[in-house]
């Protein structure tokens, strides 16, 4: 019989559906725009993802961010907004076959129901490209609505192919006075989450719960219900103070990931501090580091980097200090590798600034990279070289080589470079005054020679 007259393939079970037995976080999944805890800046009345949805205007979607923000929870309600057939794969578990299966049948419903389908994948980024690439023509013909979230910033780890067909939306950890909402609403709400329990909790103690999760709903959800369920009640009550909250998520959820958006974010901040001499806001970028288990031989090296790039020449002890702390971190080794770290930050942060070695560098690279290649100078050669240019008739002032420390001062008016380069320009900050104060010097001298 033809494909065409087959009946359509069973519904899919809901893998997200809120059943009895499942965790409170599940069960408290928001089912409307309305119940999304944050994102205000993609999801508000007039934003361009409430309005695409609302009006069933979009083909393929790509949401990122943080663990318990929203991602898989986002795709579910667009998929109820818009009555579309929903299909989950994961990206750690599913194959090509899956992927094609899944296609196969919304097909099926298109032809017969004519009813679309949302595929949703979540963690997009663990497959790899010819698993990515299967989604492309199918996405291209409109066979499924492709909604994909990951962790990872989609521009380095998702196919450029799929990137740009897409579009991408990034998802901020959820405020703290938000997570406490969702909270409340947990506590009273008697078909999903806890207000069939006699249950009450103290503000302080939700506050924590928030707190700790940093910006991760699943994570606040979950630690709520292990106090609800491990407190013992009292005439029938339950009671969960701050001791409890406390008990229940002893450890702060940092968002770090080693080799994703958090890792470059935090090490950018980091570094940006120092260069604005924050050393409060360098110590506590260092803190949220190291406490994330960021790899602290990463941190020491951009230390050195930033004491010549930042501080250089104005105060040229920053690269001792940075590189002193580097070798203490070697020896020393965690815990207490963190104090020269530390050390050597504060000292960055409150040093004079100046890049002028490296913009000096910078230009002169540019030069040679966009430029006529100079020859060395005949007198600058060595003494071999010389003989060569003498046998090929340049005169003996072409040859001569002045030896500075014959000279007053040691040093005397001698081109090195065609008149007029000039790369490096020396700031007034620090130490850096003074050798501009002897470049003008020796600058006059060269005046005078002429």
């Amino acid at each position: 019989m033809d494909d065409l007259f087959q009946p359509p393939p069973p519904e899919p079970s809901n893998a997200y559906k809120n059943t009895g037995d499942a965790p409170l976080a599940a069960r408290m999944r928001p089912q409307s725009l309305e119940e999304i805890a944050g994102q205000k800046h993609i999801l508000a009345e007039g934003k361009l993802l409430r309005r695409a949805i609302e009006a069933d205007r979009f083909s393929s979607l790509i949401f990122y961010g943080p663990p318990g923000t929203g991602k898989t929870t986002l795709a579910t309600v667009i998929a109820n907004s818009t009555d579309c057939r929903f299909e989950a794969l994961n990206g750690v578990e599913s194959n090509v076959a899956e992927i094609r299966d899944k296609i196969a049948q919304a097909q099926t419903w298109r032809q017969i129901k004519d009813r679309p389908t949302i595929l949703f994948i979540d963690e997009i980024h663990r497959f790899n490209k010819a698993q990515q690439d299967v989604l492309l023509p199918h996405i291209e013909r409109g066979a499924v609505r492709f909604i994909g979230a990951t962790t990872h910033n989609p521009y380095f780890y998702i196919n450029s192919p799929l990137v740009s067909r897409s579009q991408v939306f990034q998802l901020e950890a959820v405020p703290e006075d938000e997570l406490i909402i969702l909270l409340k609403r947990a506590l009273t709400d008697k078909e999903r989450g806890l207000g069939q329990l006699d249950i009450t909790a103290d503000d302080d103690a939700l506050r924590h719960l928030a707190a700790i999760s940093d910006g991760d709903a699943r994570k606040s959800l979950t630690a709520l219900e292990l106090a609800a369920t491990t407190t013992p009640a009292h005439d029938g009550k339950i009671h969960i103070d701050l001791s409890v909250a406390e008990e229940s998520i002893q450890q702060k959820a940092i968002v770090y990931d080693a080799d994703g958006d958090a890792h470059y974010d935090t090490i950018s901040a980091f570094i940006k501090s120092i260069r604005g001499s924050d050393p409060d806001a360098a110590l506590y970028w260092l803190a949220k580091m190291l406490t994330a288990g960021e790899d602290p031989r990463f941190i020491a090296r951009r230390l050195v980097i930033s004491a010549s790039e930042d501080i250089g020449l104005a105060d040229s002890n920053g690269l001792r200090v940075a590189l002193a702390a580097q070798q203490a971190f070697e020896s020393l080794g965690m815990p207490e590798g963190r104090i020269p770290l530390a050390h050597a930050t504060v000292y960055l942060a409150t040093a004079p600034k100046s890049n002028s070695a490296y913009a000096g560098l910078g230009a002169a690279m540019q030069d040679v990279a966009s430029g006529r290649t100079l020859t060395v100078p005949a007198h600058l050669r060595t003494s071999t070289r010389k003989k060569l240019a003498e046998a090929s008739g340049a005169s003996a002032e072409q040859l001569a080589y002045q030896y500075s420390h014959d000279y007053e001062g040691n040093y005397v008016p001698q081109a090195y470079l065609p008149e007029g380069k000039c790369y490096y320009q020396p700031t007034e900050n620090g130490l850096e005054k003074r050798i501009k104060e002897r470049l003008e010097y020796w600058h006059q001298l060269r005046e005078q020679s002429k």
